[in-house]
């Protein structure tokens, strides 16, 4: 889209004409796509359009009688840029980079969001999404499993390409197949089901939609451990007040005992596990699930004591008590 907005994009001097009013913008190309995405909306009320817009132009997905483009979404090159960048440092060096996780947050709700990891990612000599992790091929694995986890929690809409879900190696190339024969292979096979199980966790739970473009949907606990690379939040649901907490280790070190902050007291179930033996991790969790306690924490009236699983992501959700 920026190539439309912009009259000098990627041109030099000379190699463009100003405008009526002698700026940059090109006004003929904005009025054309605030009136395509009007009747887009008014014929076929169910359609998307989702701009990838690379500059920070204003108000892409407001609407055009406020002054919008009228988009209903728009990718988030900042946060793609940001996760990928961090996720291929080497975990020793990850508390130095903190500020490449926590950065989005600040601008998720200026625009309708989607967090793209697409195919311009994957092609080109940029490798594949499983080469861009950092570590052996086990932390590679566990990397790749806690970026969907986190991905998954994070505000915005979700968007990713054939061949990530199972840790394709190679880059994606139109010529050829993908490399199924991989899910020959337990490692493989474990990444595969763990989303397939984010993808049905993520529909049954309105707390991690619904309210994707609001900031009521979305709160930190604790997002200033840089040390321990660890961070938590909490996702809410407008239609049922579900509380989903989310506590993401970023290091490859356990960390036990560690304490998090919650709005609410009762039992909090671990629904969700990427260290899951399952999913091909070490298989560290929280049993279960765990009893919050009445001790104040990270600003919250209520602590849980977990288990943060090396390079992992935990997701707990309240109940008013076990069954």
């Amino acid at each position: 889209v920026a190539s439309m907005l912009y009259l000098d994009y990627a041109r030099q001097e000379g190699e463009w004409i100003p405008n009526t009013y002698g700026g940059k913008e090109n006004i003929e190309a904005i009025h054309f796509i605030r009136r395509l995405n009007e009747a887009l909306y008014e014929k076929q009320p169910d359609t998307q359009t989702v701009a990838e817009e690379s500059t920070a132009w204003p108000m892409v997905t407001r609407p055009t009688h406020v002054g919008g483009l009228g988009f209903g979404m728009k990718w988030n090159m900042g946060w793609m840029h940001d996760t990928l960048e961090y996720f291929s440092k080497d975990p020793v060096h990850r508390k130095y980079h903190h500020n490449q996780l926590t950065f989005s947050i600040w601008y998720a709700f200026s625009e309708n969001f989607v967090l793209a990891l697409s195919h311009d990612e994957v092609v080109h000599g940029k490798g594949s999404l499983i080469r861009k992790m950092a570590g052996d091929d086990w932390q590679k694995l566990a990397n790749l499993r806690l970026l969907f986890g986190y991905m998954y929690t994070h505000p915005g809409k979700k968007l990713t390409f054939m061949g990530a879900e199972f840790g394709q190696w190679s880059e994606w190339y139109h010529e050829e197949s993908l490399e199924w024969h991989l899910l020959d292979y337990a490692p493989h096979q474990g990444l595969h089901r763990w989303v397939k199980e984010l993808n049905h966790f993520y529909r049954r739970e309105p707390a991690l939609f619904e309210l994707d473009f609001s900031g009521e949907g979305f709160s930190w606990i604790d997002c200033g451990n840089w040390e321990e690379c660890v961070v938590s939040y909490v996702r809410k649901a407008r239609s049922t007040g579900d509380l989903i907490l989310a506590v993401c280790n970023f290091t490859p070190v356990p960390r036990h005992h560690y304490r998090v902050g919650v709005p609410a007291g009762g039992y909090w179930r671990e629904v969700m596990n990427s260290d899951a033996q399952e999913y091909g991790g070490s298989g560290q969790g929280n049993l279960g699930g765990v009893e919050a306690s009445p001790l104040p924490f990270h600003g919250r009236p209520c602590s849980l004591s977990v288990t943060a699983p090396p390079l992992g992501i935990t997701v707990f959700k309240r109940e008013e008590q076990p069954s």
